[in-house]
Parts: structure tokens; sequence; C-alpha cells
């Protein structure tokens, strides 16, 4: 009994410091109970660093079969595991995040890309292209898509990024030149991507879908900022030329809606009882739109095309072409008042962009066949060109002046769908088949 009150009468596990156990080299219960209970150790500044720092050696001291724990030390134990325990939870990640594919595939820089075309897109400006120059031969394959393509533009911001939307839910971002084509995959949707539209406010990109939903992704960080629900499968989506918070969208179910996105909110609603929407396009001065829908469900061939008014919501004329014929995409001139739309008819029509929106019957682009296809055209930054897809799997370059046919380029050995002008440098123009 006298050994075991000599033993612990020096030290108390409720007061006072606790000795550093690696002070001496002796075993620590043996350096206790040699330290006078009037001169109680008081470890230096650079001793109480090593104790800090070996918590871990403590709790493996602490550990010995049959030795007594103080209740400092099972106190030091237990932060130790717990600490632990909390680097090991944060360096293995979680099954959520695991689970979540990284979007980023490669570079969206500029600095990737060859040297050639990358002094070719700094020499030209943006409105200064080379207009006398047509496409010749192909130049670059770029394969992901499990399935078909529906959309793809061009950025106008960053000349050397092109973004394609498909049929297998996927939205394919691509550094054109670089060596790394794939800069960009994103899996938002959750069915199948109708359309894609750059922002003209730098690396955000808009895309629709079966899904019900427009979609907002910053393609820099690989997030989705925003979603827009709709109550019909979003076909097309076309920001407003002059607010880049304003794009308009068209449905399954011919609702025409305009977006405020910063209030993720509708500002216009237009309906007409229409059939669904095949394409819109803004005019030069922004003030009307113009809508495509699908009229071979009805006998009113009238409501094929309409010119709305954007801010009264009402359509400025509704018998703009009377033909039987559905248009799958309309495309303002860059300059002039006027329009053009492709009709399945197998020929491109032109109209007037001022009232009474007439259709020039003198004038009309034909030699490519549409045969049912969503065959889309586009006009060249200069407006002296309007490139169109065709059935037959070729491009086709007309003069936008004359009608004439410039040059025919095979592309596909099926229908060429979309093809889209490079913003600065022409001869360089993506198709999708």
């Amino acid at each position: 009994m006298d050994l075991l009150c000599s033993a612990y009468s020096t030290a108390s596990d409720e007061e006072g410091e606790e000795p550093n156990p690696y002070s001496n080299p002796k075993p620590y219960l043996e350096t206790v109970r040699s330290i006078p209970s009037s001169k109680r150790f008081k470890p230096s500044p650079s001793n109480s660093t090593v104790y800090n720092a070996s918590k871990s050696e403590v709790a493996a001291v602490g550990s010995v079969p049959g030795r007594y724990v103080s209740k400092r030390e099972r106190a030091a134990a237990a932060s130790s595991s717990s600490s632990v325990s909390r680097v090991s939870d944060l360096s293995s990640p979680s099954t959520h995040s695991s689970a979540i594919l990284s979007p980023v595939l490669g570079s969206i820089s500029d600095s990737d890309i060859q040297h050639d075309v990358l002094l070719s897109l700094r020499h030209h400006k943006k409105g200064h292209a080379q207009s006398s120059v047509v496409p010749e031969r192909f130049s670059v394959s770029l394969i992901h898509h499990m399935k078909a393509v529906n959309s793809i533009q061009w950025s106008p911001t960053h000349a050397h990024l092109l973004a394609s939307a498909g049929m297998d839910h996927a939205i394919c971002i691509w550094n054109v030149w670089s060596r790394d084509q794939k800069a960009r995959l994103f899996n938002f949707h959750s069915a199948a991507v109708k359309d894609v539209r750059w922002s003209q406010h730098g690396l955000t990109l808009l895309s629709c879908g079966y899904d019900h939903l427009s979609r907002l992704t910053d393609v820099e960080k690989g997030t989705e900022i925003q979603t827009f629900k709709e109550d019909q499968v979003v076909g097309v989506i076309k920001f407003h030329p002059d607010n880049v918070n304003l794009f308009l969208s068209g449905g399954s179910r011919g609702l025409l809606r305009l977006w405020d996105i910063r209030a993720g909110k509708i500002v216009h609603e237009y309906t007409r009882n229409l059939g669904p929407i095949l394409d819109i396009e803004f005019t030069a001065d922004a003030k009307q739109f113009i809508s495509s829908s699908d009229v071979s469900g009805g006998n009113l061939s009238e409501n094929s095309i309409i010119v709305w008014d954007v801010s009264r919501e009402v359509p400025l004329s509704n018998q703009v072409y009377v033909e039987a014929y559905t248009c799958p995409c309309i495309r303002s001139h860059p300059f002039d008042p006027y329009f053009v739309a492709q009709s399945n008819g197998n020929y491109i029509a032109i109209f007037s962009s001022n009232p009474p929106f007439k259709l020039d019957k003198c004038k009309r682009f034909e030699g490519h066949e549409v045969s049912g296809f969503p065959i889309k055209c586009n006009f060249s930054m200069d407006g002296e060109r309007l490139i169109s897809g065709s059935s037959d799997g070729s491009i086709y370059i007309y003069n936008y002046r004359s009608s004439k046919l410039i040059k025919k380029i095979s592309s596909h050995e099926q229908a060429c769908i979309d093809v889209a002008l490079h913003p600065l440098m022409p001869n360089e123009s993506p198709t999708i088949s």
C-alpha cells in the first residue's frame, strides 16, 4: 500500500501539466515516479512540440497490456484517432463523387492548335473573313458521338471551338485543330439533345432536347449553371441577338417562349395552335422573329412560316408561305432585309423581312435535295454565300446574289444534315450526317 501511495501521490489526472513522456529514455511510468511533487516537471516549448507531434506514439504506448492510462493520454489517443479518420475520409472519394465522370478531356485553349491555323485565326478578325474562299477538301475528322448528330455551331468568341449535340444524350466541345480534339464532354441531358447554341457572352452554352429541358452550361468549368423546364420536347433554341440574357425556345406542342435567364422565367409566350416547331430565327433588327412549324398533320399550310412581333406576342403575318411544304430551316441574311427558308420542295425560298413579307417568286436556290430530312442551310459572314446540306450527302454552295450554284462537294454517304461556315475562315466548314 505504501508503494502505491508513493507512486501516485506526486501526480494527479485532474491537475498540473502532464510530463513529456520522451524527455528521458526511461519508461514513462518510471519517469513519472522519479519527479518530486514540489518540483513537478514542466515541459519546455521544444518538448511540447515533440509531444504534440507524437500523439500517435502516445496512443501506442498506452495500448500496452496492464499499463495504467491517464485521462490526458486517453484524450490524446482519441484526438489522434479522430484526426486520422478525418484525413482518411477526405483522401478517399465518396461513392457519389466517384460516380461523376469528369467532363474535362482536353484543353480548350488555342495554345495547342497548329501554328498556321493559329496565325490565320488571329489574322482574320470577326467581320473580316475571307469572302471569296470556299471549302475544297476534308481536313479534319471528328469522331465521338455514338448516334446521329443533330446540331453543330462554332463559338463566336473562341473561333477554334465547335459544339455538337447528338441523339446519344451528349454534347461535345471540340478543340478542332488541337492534338486532343475532344476537349469537353457533357452528359447533363437525360435524353437526346436536339439543339445547341453558344452565347455571345464568353464560354457559355445553351442546349435543349427530349428531356423537356433547356440547360445552360459553363464550358470552362464543366458545370451546369441553370435549367429551364418545359411541358414539351424542346426542339430549337436561339439567343436574342441584342440581349444575351434572353433566349427563344420552340417545341413539340407548337409553343414558343421567350425566357429571361436572370429570372429563370418566361417573359413572353407565343401561341397559335401550331404544329411542332421546326426552326426559329430573329430578324436583323431583332424586333421580329420567324417561326417554322410542321403543317403536315393539318390543312393550315399558311401557318408553316409566321413572322412574330417579339414584344407584342402577336403574329404580323401568317400567310408568308402558302405552299404545302414544311420548312425545316429559317435563316436571316446578316445585312439585307431578307430571310430564306429551306423547303421540302427541294429548294430554298427567299422572303422579304419587311411587311408584307413577300416571297420572291423569281429567285430560288435549287439543285440540292431535302426529301423529308431536316436539312439546314447557313449564310457566310459576309452574306455573299449560302451553303446547304443535302439528302444525297453533298454540300451545295450558292452565290446569294445570283442564286447560282458555285460548288458541290461530296461529303457523306448518307444525308448531310447541317453545315456551319467558320466565322473567320469560311474555307473551314464542319458537316454532320
